[in-house]
């Protein structure tokens, strides 16, 4: 947890606040040896002091999906603490028919969500109780399918005190 916590301080250190608050972001899911660095020019642009559901979309890597999953516990682990899955938004979106349950085995085994647990803590720990997050695990969706979550979301997304955080592959190509 201390050594966690302050790599995450010292790459957070070394980037400014430029378009806070953030409405969304896109961060990598790579190591953070990886990554870090990157994540952390996301993360300083969300604001606590607004910011109080945190919905987490990451790709699934393990699990053939057609269309989005949500997770079977209450309560993610950090090295940091503890973040509680909002169960109020999960009932809203499990009563859609919309979604899967991720079984245990599938939640842990999968890193796109995971990565961004400690930078979301850490991100938001001045208002650690104050927040709640929302894990969706994203599958292969057809077209009309991404039309369909994003007119889901779009209600979410519309609410000030939201955070989208998408997870993505970005640092895997390229420079």
């Amino acid at each position: 947890g201390p050594q966690l916590n302050a790599q995450l301080e010292g790459w957070l250190s070394q980037v400014q606040s430029t378009k806070r608050p953030a409405r969304a972001i896109i961060a990598p899911h790579a190591g953070y040896t990886y990554c870090g660095s990157c994540a952390a020019h996301a993360y300083k642009q969300v604001d606590p002091n607004i910011t109080r559901k945190v919905f987490i979309l990451g790709p699934s890597h393990h699990v053939p999906l057609s269309r989005c999953a949500l997770s079977s516990v209450d309560i993610y682990r950090t090295p940091l603490y503890d973040l509680r899955i909002d169960q109020k938004i999960y009932g809203e979106l499990w009563k859609t028919g919309m979604f899967e349950r991720m079984s245990l085995q599938t939640d842990e085994d999968e890193h796109s969500i995971e990565m961004h647990l400690p930078y979301t803590a850490k991100a938001m720990e001045s208002h650690k109780d104050e927040f709640t997050i929302i894990p969706v695990l994203v599958g292969a969706l057809s077209e009309s399918k991404e039309q369909e979550f994003g007119k889901l979301f779009s209600k979410y997304l519309a609410d000030p005190s939201n955070l989208f955080v998408v997870s993505s592959d970005f640092c895997h190509w390229g420079k």
